[in-house]
């Protein structure tokens, strides 16, 4: 194509003297998944399905009837058949009309590069071109210029596309019949279109094969038998498998690459498409109207899988909309990076007991527990297992907000363009947007033992997502958070042993679930692949108490099984540095000689606490409340002056200076106990001092 342009800025036609570049169709990009299966088809600039190919890669047959269908004394002229002229425009004038054309092969090339006007100029000009065309180029780069060039209907152009579309052959492997077939329709491919007037088409190869036997392209033999034989129709349907998916890599794809090998499993990516489907459906009367999923594979980051909406032509629950990439809350889902963090700098271990009580943070944030109920000291383990706001926040608080977006960015979410205070602490819970095939990412680098790693999207060309390798955390960090996410036995007290998270095999899982139930996750990974789900609503209306591990948890289930089916992986290997010891249940330290209830627990080597002294003085902080105390109830006598009222706060501590808030407002003074006048409502009273902090809750009656 690209020699032909430059053939005519030869021959100094006026409306291509501004020096503009020449033009080049770019081929249609086919999308394969990564073991050769058609995806999708792309159109070219042009709007068609265009595949060039080289003349030797033509079948002869199409050559011969080509020529003869279109231009018997192709080879012989000069690019105008004189004779075809003067036959023409006789036939024309006996008739009184144009019923007869002349147009050769050279002059159909000529008038498809520089279109013109069907006057006698025109014709002219175009005459004139395929002059120009003939002394620079040879027949045989006519022919292939012209054959790819071809439209032949449906979108096909070139006769690759067509063969291909038609009859689900390349063209090099067209048989006679096929051939005249083929080039029946280049006369008019609109009138002959074999999808409505196939009958029609037909009787034009009848037409075509006559021509061949009359020119001495073949004999009677070969006309008789390509007469007879049955054509079908076999692929007049174009593939369109993964349509978020190939959306989004198609205008990744380099200009020049024809043939993308895409890293998809089809059969993977039928699967997850059909049980998304089929679990919305079942779904309906929670009003859940989508879900999508993404599969990773850890070692390559190679997209196994995407789904991005539950029905891609379902205009009414918006299904074009990529879920895969989507901004939605995550809820819980970024927790485990929260306790990972806190672990890597020391300030935690998973053994560590957090207090789990109603408690205001820094500008009155209080955050509440998904069952709204407080479960006292729980360790680091359970608390991340079960999901526990509270404790969550707490970690947060340890490693402060500023350095948890630090260490989300580098695990890939960078859609968490605000500063620190934006989020603040309620960054650990979820208040950032994020995509769900982000969220998959950075799970897969827990998989990977905390390293960040681009995803690949297509393996020929190589095409990876922006971003560079990157490592998030320690590998013994990473595996600290991985055996808890896998302890089924930890998660059991807020969702069952037998959740939708428990499967016959090493598996970690993490749910999520944003406010007012509008998303929810799950995430799961074995050291061979990750998952990411999402279920929700694209215009944002609530659920009816979906939750993650009910509504996306069975969609992770099934396909975690059908995973470890195809990509079997194996289980979690110990990095060298983590240790597993006995901890005392009561203090979560390290177990002494007077300790009676013990559990096994796992620890980075660097970060192991110290042996409880067998009076579990750590489960008791040197600073407490002792008044009021936890639960208590206040009532409000009406003869008394409410001036009158008041309850005194005292604080038993180890040094002087304490420093009082009430319902995340700081009182006046730093003194051991102030007082307080009564306030009907739920209160939430916290004293720091010498570096700890106890809180209480109590209640004022009207």
């Amino acid at each position: 194509m690209k020699r032909v342009w430059t053939v005519l800025l030869l021959g100094l036609l006026p409306c291509l003297l501004c020096g503009e570049e020449a033009f080049l169709l770019a081929p249609s990009k086919q999308i394969y998944d990564r073991y050769g299966a058609p995806m999708r088809g792309f159109l070219s600039e042009n709007n068609t399905y265009y595949l060039p190919v080289p003349l030797a890669d033509v079948s002869p047959w199409l050559i011969a009837a080509a020529v003869a269908a279109e231009d018997k004394r192709f080879f012989s002229h000069p690019g105008v058949d004189v004779k075809a002229v003067l036959r023409a425009a006789w036939q024309n004038a006996r008739e009184g009309e144009i019923v007869s054309g002349a147009s050769t092969i050279t002059q159909q090339l000529a008038r498809a590069v520089e279109p013109r006007p069907k006057t006698l100029w025109g014709k002219a000009g175009e005459a004139w071109n395929a002059l120009l065309l003939e002394r620079k180029m040879t027949k045989e780069e006519i022919l292939e210029e012209y054959f790819n060039l071809l439209e032949l209907g449906n979108l096909t152009q070139g006769v690759e596309a067509a063969a291909r579309f038609y009859f689900n052959v390349p063209a090099s492997e067209l048989s006679l019949s096929q051939a005249a077939f083929l080039a029946g329709l280049a006369k008019s491919p609109t009138q002959y279109n074999p999808l409505r007037h196939f009958a029609r088409a037909l009787k034009r190869r009848d037409w075509v094969l006559k021509k061949m036997l009359d020119n001495g392209f073949i004999d009677r033999e070969m006309y008789d038998i390509a007469l007879t034989e049955k054509l079908e129709l076999r692929s007049a349907a174009r593939p369109f498998s993964a349509p978020h998916f190939t959306r989004f890599l198609q205008p990744l794809v380099p200009a020049s690459a024809k043939d993308v090998y895409a890293t998809i499993d089809r059969e993977l990516q039928l699967y997850a498409e059909e049980l998304v489907k089929n679990y919305v459906s079942r779904l309906a009367e929670e009003n859940v109207t989508n879900a999508a999923a993404v599969v990773v594979e850890n070692g390559t980051g190679a997209v196994l899988a995407y789904v991005g909406s539950a029905d891609f032509y379902n205009e009414k629950n918006n299904g074009q909309v990529d879920g895969a990439r989507a901004l939605r809350q995550p809820g819980s889902a970024l927790k485990p990076f929260v306790y990972g963090l806190a672990f890597e700098k020391g300030a935690l271990t998973p053994a560590s007991l957090i207090e789990d009580e109603d408690t205001f943070f820094e500008g009155g944030f209080r955050p509440r527990n998904y069952d709204e109920s407080y479960h006292g000291p729980v360790s680091a383990r359970g608390a991340l297992a079960c999901s526990y706001n509270i404790p969550a926040v707490k970690a947060a608080e340890k490693s402060g907000a500023a350095n948890l977006l630090a260490l989300l960015r580098r695990a890939g979410f960078s859609t968490l363009e605000k500063p620190a205070d934006f989020y603040g602490l309620g960054l650990a819970l979820g208040n950032g947007e994020v995509r769900l095939l982000d969220l998959t990412n950075a799970y897969a680098s827990l998989a990977r033992g905390g390293v960040y790693k681009p995803l690949l999207v297509a393996r020929e060309p190589v095409i990876r997502l922006p971003g560079r390798e990157a490592r998030v955390f320690d590998e013994k960090t990473a595996y600290l958070v991985t055996d808890i996410l896998a302890d089924n036995n930890a998660r059991a007290p807020a969702f069952g042993l037998n959740s939708p998270l428990s499967v016959p095999f090493p598996l970690a899982a993490k749910t999520g679930t944003s406010k007012d139930y509008k998303d929810n996750f799950t995430l799961a990974y074995t050291p061979r692949w990750t998952i990411g789900v999402w279920v929700g609503n694209f215009d944002a209306t609530p659920m009816q108490q979906i939750s993650g591990v009910t509504g996306a948890g069975p969609i992770m289930h099934d396909l975690a099984v059908y995973l470890q089916r195809k990509y079997p992986s194996p289980p979690f290997e110990t990095p060298e540095g983590v240790t597993r010891a006995l901890v005392c249940a009561q203090s979560g330290l390290l177990a002494g000689p007077a300790c009676k209830h013990t559990k096994e627990e796992v620890f980075d080597s660097a970060h192991l606490p110290a042996v409880c002294d067998g009076k579990h003085t750590a489960s008791a902080p040197a600073l407490a409340i002792t008044s009021p105390s936890a639960g208590d109830v206040f009532k409000l006598d009406p003869s008394v002056p409410l001036s009158s009222q008041s309850v005194k706060f005292e604080a038993a501590c180890r040094v002087s200076g304490c420093a009082w808030t009430l319902d995340g407002n700081t009182l006046p003074g730093v003194s051991c106990q102030t007082w307080w006048t009564l306030k009907p409502g739920k209160h939430a009273l916290s004293v720091a001092c010498g570096g700890e902090k106890a809180s209480v809750s109590f209640e004022v009656l009207p």
